[in-house]
């Protein structure tokens, strides 16, 4: 297995293999799901206070207004595991475009919110679907030199989509127009559509429907040299037909199958604890609370959205250079301290200019810290450690994972914040960034550089998780 490994991450020439234009292009249209999902993700925390207005919606009412596109995407995560098995990836994603385009329009025309939380649940199903499909997608068709930088600009996707929806809210917020904040969402949502139409099946796909001279015109054309190709395909094969379980009979019966599940599954909730969707969803509430005006927390939310967006590039820049593990522990460092700044700042009182600056500067370093390493990484991380046969069934584990703690938080941050206060909240959000430092130290593979079949082995031959990419 070493040395398939070698051919497959080394030309003839003793360099890394790259990934060709063709390779690189399916890749970047794939992570247009990513935008979707930032889009959807942001433009509700701009129109919530004007819906809030229109609709008397209570607190708790918001609440469900916001987290009902988790608890959507909770379940579209719970069943895309079955549609990427049984339809591919691009299947998967090719669902998730068509409710994106339902759930926009349901939203954009709601004459309650009952109707808007439905649409919301629509929005939810499709972003569930694409946030298990695409990153997936990308690992599959990516050699692993570039599977770092590849994946996380997916989440460079989702960190423009949020930053474009806070744009759009902060246009159209003194008109307080939250039907068109919603509604203008159907534009990306059909360019999606149409690109996802395009895209070829992956190759590990593929071969799992045991369509061999299909996989093998399809990597040939994602890899520049065919002996590199033809190896890798016959490594795919021969892991295909090491184990005859698969999915949930994997693991139930492989015990290091289940440490990768329960990794990706930490991995997720860990995020999701960092305070990064609280703040995104409830950003202008935030702000308001440090004595922002209505126009002027959007406006700040906004600064947060570029921040969000900049530092992902990054990331992306450095993730295949300096390593996963690194950028992970400095990512978690910087969002700790930053949050512990926010969280002095609300308990004294930000209500000068001065302070009001500070925290901004605060929310804007967290927002850094958690965009170079937390964000993308942990996505980066989930679709690499899990093996061939049990990657539809791990990652679909993570992505719940993930949903299901983002509506916990979401639904609750609210209630939260006044029951604790906006500072002690803040305090546990920073304390749980330092727990973050921890797992990664204990428990995180360096995976750059490592070809996914490497880290399989290992995995199955007993390491330690920590020791997956050695």
């Amino acid at each position: 297995m070493v040395g398939i490994a070698a051919v497959r991450s080394e030309d003839v020439s003793g360099e890394p293999q790259r990934s060709t234009a063709r390779a690189t292009a399916l890749g970047i249209m794939a992570a247009l799901a990513g935008l979707m999902f930032g889009l959807d993700t942001g433009v509700v925390a701009g129109a919530l206070p004007f819906i809030a207005t229109d609709f008397q919606a209570s607190d708790a009412l918001q609440g469900w207004i916001v987290s009902s596109m988790m608890a959507g995407a909770a379940f579209g995560s719970l069943i895309a595991g079955r549609i990427s098995t049984r339809y591919g990836r691009t299947g998967a994603m090719l669902v998730a475009a068509i409710l994106f385009l339902l759930g926009t329009l349901l939203c954009a025309l709601a004459p309650s919110a009952l109707i808007l939380i439905i649409g919301r649940v629509f929005l939810g199903l499709a972003v569930g679907l694409a946030a298990f499909a695409a990153p997936l997608y990308i690992s599959e068709i990516t050699v692993e030199s570039a599977r770092g930088s590849m994946i996380s600009f997916y989440q460079l996707m989702v960190t423009l989509g949020i930053f474009l929806a806070f744009v759009s809210d902060s246009l159209l917020a003194s008109g307080q127009h939250w039907r068109w904040m919603l509604g203008i969402m159907a534009v990306p949502a059909t360019l999606f559509l149409g690109i996802v139409l395009i895209l070829p099946h992956s190759p590990r796909w593929l071969m799992m429907q045991g369509r061999k001279d299909h996989a093998r015109r399809v990597l040939n054309s994602l890899r520049s040299d065919e002996e590199v190709a033809e190896a890798e395909l016959a490594d795919i094969q021969a892991r295909l037909h090491k184990s005859s379980d698969a999915g949930f009979g994997l693991f139930r019966s492989n015990p290091n199958f289940r440490r990768s599940v329960y990794l990706g599954m930490l991995l997720q909730v860990m995020q999701q604890l960092t305070g990064i969707n609280a703040l995104l969803y409830y950003a202008p509430r935030v702000f308001q609370a440090a004595h922002f005006g209505v126009n002027a927390s959007i406006w700040a939310t906004t600064l947060v959205g570029l921040t969000n967006m900049i530092l992902t590039g990054v990331a992306i820049a450095c993730v295949d250079k300096w390593g996963r593990r690194p950028l992970l522990i400095l990512s978690c460092v910087i969002a700790g301290l930053a949050l512990l700044g926010v969280g002095i700042l609300l308990a004294v009182g930000a209500s000068s200019f001065e302070a009001q600056i500070a925290l901004c500067g605060f929310v804007l370093l967290f927002v850094a810290g958690f965009a170079i390493g937390e964000g993308p990484l942990v996505w980066t991380l989930c679709s690499e450690v899990q093996p061939t046969r049990g990657r539809d069934f791990g990652i679909g584990c993570s992505t719940v994972t993930n949903w299901g703690a983002n509506w916990a938080i979401s639904k609750t941050f609210p209630m939260v914040m006044v029951a604790m206060g906006a500072a002690s909240t803040f305090i546990m959000f920073a304390a749980f960034n330092g727990l973050f430092v921890l797992v990664t130290l204990m428990m995180v593979p360096e995976t750059k550089g490592v070809s996914l079949e490497t880290i399989e082995t290992n995995l199955f031959a007993g390491k330690k998780l920590r020791d997956l990419g050695r």
